[in-house]
């Protein structure tokens, strides 16, 4: 199957269903038609593409906009109609459908230009210029950014692709700058992706899965060498290094759709019935009744922004603190109706034992630690202490010296017999924004950061964990892996895009000085060193020695943190407040005790 059969497949199902795109007619020009029949997704969503010495030919996408065909008359025009209900949020805001820029050569990749050198007034500056340098356009409009636009790199890899978890940042940056447009087709079209037929060896995992990333390929028509179209091309981890499945980009997606709502005003996009339909995949997906016994999610090692094997398969926490949040967002945004009853009731439930899992048995502080060390192990109770069998030895003396008096975190990682106790920054940072952390585990979590900042953030923000796995522990969890060698990559590496993160914590805080020091560091450097993907190091002085430079979320990430220090309240469409429901069910389990067991009988 060549590159063009496997970007226009689609797969029959459930999804395809429920998508009135289906019934929709198409085109019936024969010199354009594509022999296959199998490009119902795409319709005109601008003019044609032009390329030199080829006869143009009109894109045969579909339009977005008609593919829930519940959409009221007159929402093509939402973006000015939202302008005003988004000043509520921002303030003053830019024209929505400002231009954006983003070049698309016949390859289908972006075309490299050399970043601008203007005399610009700040660093700020220079970052939008970058930022809208790449942006990707899809049939005339613009669709997402591309993971890295450096123009003297020769061997992209996949970093010339629209990553989800990567356009995350530069989604926000556009969102608090009034440009919608590109969101909201970004949100649409990876929509359309996730009911795209997934196979590895002969298998295919479950409906409702998001890709990892997309790239826009322009490829021939059947039957006509001259005229050519423009195709998305999804990837859901075959293509990946170690072939991982990205658990964390339909969660991402959900956390953006709702960001997009409460900024823009425009609800319709979420009350779309694809949208909806979208929304109850994923939960569906990730709600699915298995062999464990916990409510976190149970996930491979590499299916998160640690992409690569580092120790974390189980239940990591950054995937725990992003599936709440998802959560919370998904009954936000959910329509009443009668066939939700089910998936709603099970969606509170998830979210009661998720958090009370996370914050009893993840959470160290001094205290904790200290009754770690004085565990007694091998309890066969209902009512053991030490419930998963953790062997105080596993406290290590790096941690003994490490902890502050004052300050705590949520641990890395919870199996039987095992404590990750590495301190990983998105996880924890998360955690405060979704309020799966209680407000005072909260504070304590940024007074750790602020306690440590030598360690955490020294010359560059943020370290991604700490410490670092060094020796014979570092042979043994990641393989010997030369790129996560220590205080490099993921392993304690520095990722300057974790700076929107820490702002938007440090904010619903109260605490805005800890993202502006950090912020202030980052500007020290940051464009002098062509924004690099990552920094290594113990203290980050290094730019990383395989970092991409140019990298879009450590641009979108520094501009995110800037626009919400500049006007907090925005950082509202991003942070859950604490959920009542959950403090409710807390506060019943509190009084009624410990449950008196039935008399049990053996069969």
């Amino acid at each position: 199957m060549g590159i063009a059969e496997v970007a226009l497949h689609t797969m029959p199902g459930a999804f395809a269903s429920h998508s009135p795109a289906s019934s929709l007619p198409l085109r019936t020009d024969t010199r354009s038609m594509r022999k296959r029949g199998t490009n119902s997704f795409y319709r005109t969503l601008g003019g044609p593409p032009k390329f030199p010495g080829l006869r143009p030919v009109e894109c045969q996408c579909q339009r977005i906009d008609d593919l829930a065909g519940v959409i009221e008359a007159g929402n093509g025009t939402w973006a000015n109609d939202m302008v005003n209900k988004a000043s509520q949020v921002l303030g003053d805001v830019a024209v929505p459908g400002q231009a954006i820029g983003g070049n698309a050569s016949l390859s289908g990749n972006p075309e490299k230009v050399l970043p601008r050198r203007r005399n610009l007034s700040s660093v700020e500056d220079e970052a939008w210029d970058l930022l809208r340098e790449s942006v990707v356009n899809y049939c005339g409009s613009p669709v997402g950014t591309i993971a890295a636009n450096d123009p003297n790199d020769s061997n992209p890899a996949n970093y010339d692709q629209v990553f989800i978890r990567d356009f995350i940042p530069s989604g926000i940056a556009f969102l608090l700058k009034g440009e919608y447009e590109i969101v909201r087709n970004f949100i649409l079209h990876t929509l359309q992706l996730q009911s795209w037929e997934k196979t590895m060896d002969c298998h295919s995992p479950g409906q409702g899965l998001m890709p990892a990333s997309f790239k826009v390929r322009t490829i021939p028509l059947d039957g006509d060498e001259n005229a050519t179209e423009e195709v998305l091309d999804p990837d859901f981890g075959e293509a990946a290094i170690g072939r991982v499945a990205p658990v964390d980009s339909g969660l991402w997606w959900i956390i953006l759709l709702r960001a997009y709502g409460k900024c823009s005003g425009d609800l319709s996009v979420q009350e779309r019935i694809d949208v909806q339909t979208g929304i109850k995949m994923i939960l569906k997906l990730c709600l699915a009744d298995g062999f464990d016994m916990f409510p976190t999610l149970l996930v491979t090692d590499g299916s998160c922004m640690i992409d690569r094997r580092m120790g974390i398969h189980g239940h990591p926490l950054e995937i725990q603190a992003l599936f709440y949040s998802a959560l919370l967002s998904a009954r936000e945004m959910l329509t009443p109706e009668d066939g939700s009853a089910d998936l709603i009731r099970a969606l509170n439930n998830r979210l009661v034992a998720l958090s009370f899992h996370i914050r009893e048995y993840y959470w160290v502080d001094m205290q904790k630690l200290n009754e770690i060390y004085r565990y007694k192990t091998e309890e066969y109770s209902y009512d053991a202490v030490n419930k998963f069998n953790i062997y105080p030895d596993q406290v290590s003396p790096w941690l003994v010296e490490w902890i502050p008096p004052k300050g705590g975190y949520f641990i890395g990682n919870l199996q039987p017999a095992h404590m990750d106790f590495r301190f990983f920054s998105l996880g924890n940072l998360w955690s405060i924004v979704s309020s799966l952390a209680t407000t005072q585990q909260s504070h304590a979590i940024l007074d750790l950061i602020e306690s440590k900042w030598s360690d955490l953030v020294a010359e560059m923000p943020l370290k991604i964990c700490y410490p670092a796995l060094e020796n014979l522990e570092w042979k043994i969890i990641t393989g010997s892996d030369p790129k996560n060698t220590p205080w490099s990559y993921h392993n304690g590496g520095s990722w300057p895009t974790l700076l929107w993160q820490l702002t938007v914590a440090s904010l619903k805080m109260n605490r805005p000085e800890i993202a502006a020091k950090a912020v202030e560091i980052a500007e020290r450097r940051i464009a002098t060193d062509k924004w690099p993907e990552y920094y290594d190091t113990k203290r980050a002085r290094f730019i990383g020695k395989q970092s991409r430079l140019y990298q879009t979320w450590s641009i979108a990430g520094y501009l995110v943190a800037k626009q919400l220090l500049d006007k907090p309240d925005a950082a509202r469409i991003l942070w859950n407040d604490e959920d009542t429901e959950i403090l409710n069910a807390f506060s019943t389990n509190r009084k009624r005790g410990k449950k008196v067991l039935k008399k049990t009988y053996i069969v």
